[in-house]
C-alpha cells in the first residue's frame, strides 16, 4: 500500500508567484495602481483621506463603466469608437428631453437604453453581415452622431434636465460615517463590474473571447459568429448610456461632455493588459486601467504638468503597453518552443525503441490499398485550428 503525497507550495514560491503575477501585463495594472495612488498621496496628504477617495471613485465611475463595455469590444477582436458620439448624444438627449419635468425621466431613460442598443445593433449587423471592418464602422458612427448632436445644438450647451435625474450622478446615500456620502456613481460601478465579472464567466461571456482568439474554431463549433460579435458591440453602447447618465448629473450637459472617451477606453484597457486583437484579457484589469489612468492624470496635475500634454501621455501609454504585452507573450511562446518533449513513451525514446516486440510489428503492418481508401472516406475531416501557444493567458479566472 502506497501513500500519495503531496507538497504544498512554500511561502518563498508563493511570492515568487505573486511577483510573476504583478509584473505580468495582466497584473501590472494593480501594481502601477498602487504606486500611483502612494504618490499622489505624497504629494496632496488629503487624498487619503476616505471621503476623498470616494469622490475619485465617483469621478473615474463613468470612464470605468466605458472601459468595461470596450473590453467586451476588444477581446471579441474588434473596435468600438463611437462611443465618445454615444455619450455625448445621451447627454443631450437627457438634457432636451427631460427639460424639468421629472415625470419624464424614466420614458426618456428607456429612450436612452434604447438608443444605445440600437447603435449598437448597426455597428455589429455592418460589422459582420457587410465584412466592413469595425475601425471604419464605428469612426463613421462617430462622424455622424457627433454631427447630429451638433446640428441639433448648434455646439452651444443647451438643455437641463430634473435636478431628480441629475441627483443619478452627483448625489447617493448621506450620512455614512468616515466617508459621509456614497455617491450612486460608484454603486452603479460596483453593480456594473459585478455584473461584467458574472457574464464573463457564463458560456456567452467565455465564447467571446474564444471568438476572438480563433474565429474559424468557433464558427466550426457551432457559435452565431455575427450574433456573438453584434452582442458585443451592444453591450458597447449601453454602458456609453450608462456613463452618459451619470455624466448628466457631475458634468453638466455640452455637445463635447463624451469626446475623447473611446480614446480613454481604448487606452484603459490596454493599460489593463488586454490584448488587441481579442482573445486574452481580464474585465477587471480593464477597470483597473481607466482607475491607474485617472490617477495618472490626477498626479500629473498635482505634479504642476500642463494639461496639454495629456494627448502625448495617453499616446505613449498605449504604445508601452501594447509593446510589453507583445514582448511577454513572444517570450512565453519562445520559452515553450525551447522545452524538451517529457513522454517516457515517445517514438524517439530508447525505452519505446526496446519495448517494441516483434508482434506489436505484424499487428502494425501497411494495410491493403483498397482498406486504406475505404478508412480514409470514412474518417470525418478535420476542423482547421490555429490555436495560440499562450492558451494559459486567455480568459478572464
Amino acid at each position: 500500500m502506497s501513500a500519495v503525497t503531496s507538497e504544498r507550495p512554500s511561502v518563498g514560491d508563493r511570492l515568487a508567484e505573486l511577483g510573476r503575477t504583478l509584473v505580468s501585463p495582466r497584473g501590472a495594472v494593480f501594481l502601477l495602481l498602487i504606486v500611483l495612488l502612494v504618490a499622489i498621496a505624497v504629494l496632496n496628504p488629503s487624498f487619503a483621506e476616505p471621503s476623498q477617495f470616494i469622490r475619485f471613485i465617483q469621478r473615474v465611475a463613468p470612464v470605468a463603466i466605458v472601459a468595461i463595455g470596450q473590453y467586451f469590444v476588444i477581446v471579441g477582436g474588434e473596435f468600438d469608437l463611437s462611443m465618445g458620439s454615444v455619450v455625448t448624444a445621451q447627454v443631450v438627449i437627457a438634457g432636451n428631453l427631460i427639460g424639468q419635468d421629472e415625470s419624464k425621466s424614466l420614458p426618456v431613460l428607456a429612450l436612452m437604453l434604447v438608443f444605445g442598443a440600437l447603435v449598437g445593433l448597426v455597428n455589429g449587423l455592418i460589422v459582420t453581415m457587410l465584412k466592413v471592418p469595425s475601425f471604419i464602422v464605428t469612426l463613421g458612427m462617430m462622424l455622424a452622431l457627433l454631427g447630429g448632436t451638433l446640428y441639433w445644438t448648434g455646439g452651444a450647451a443647451t438643455g437641463n434636465p430634473a435636478d431628480g435625474f441629475r441627483e443619478i450622478g452627483r448625489g447617493g446615500i448621506r450620512g455614512i460615517p468616515v466617508i459621509d456620502i456614497l455617491p450612486w456613481s460608484v454603486l452603479v460601478l460596483a453593480v456594473a463590474l459585478a455584473a461584467a465579472i458574472w457574464f464573463s464567466k457564463r458560456p456567452f461571456g467565455r465564447t467571446i473571447i474564444a471568438l476572438g482568439d480563433n474565429p474559424t474554431t468557433a464558427r466550426f463549433s457551432g457559435t452565431r459568429n455575427w450574433w456573438v460579435k453584434t452582442s458585443t458591440f451592444m453591450i458597447s453602447s449601453l454602458s456609453a448610456t450608462v456613463a452618459g447618465v451619470l455624466l448628466v448629473g457631475y458634468a453638466g450637459v455640452h455637445p463635447s461632455v463624451g469626446r475623447g472617451y473611446e480614446f480613454i477606453a481604448i487606452t484603459a484597457v490596454v493599460l489593463g493588459g488586454v490584448v488587441l486583437g481579442g482573445g486574452r484579457g481580464w474585465v477587471v484589469a480593464a477597470a483597473a486601467g481607466a482607475f491607474a489612468l485617472e490617477a495618472l492624470f490626477t498626479l500629473l496635475n498635482f505634479a504642476g504638468v500642463p494639461s496639454t500634454y495629456r494627448d502625448a501621455v495617453q499616446g505613449a501609454i498605449i504604445i508601452l503597453a501594447v509593446a510589453y504585452s507583445a514582448t511577454t507573450f513572444r517570450a512565453r511562446r519562445r520559452g515553450r518552443g525551447i522545452e524538451a518533449p517529457t513522454d517516457a513513451t515517445s517514438p524517439t525514446s530508447p525505452d519505446a525503441a526496446t519495448q517494441t516486440s516483434p508482434d506489436a510489428a505484424t499487428q502494425t503492418s501497411p494495410a491493403p490499398a483498397e482498406e486504406r481508401d475505404a478508412e480514409a472516406s470514412a474518417r470525418p475531416a478535420p476542423i482547421p485550428s490555429t490555436s495560440r501557444a499562450d492558451n494559459e493567458t486567455k480568459g478572464g479566472s
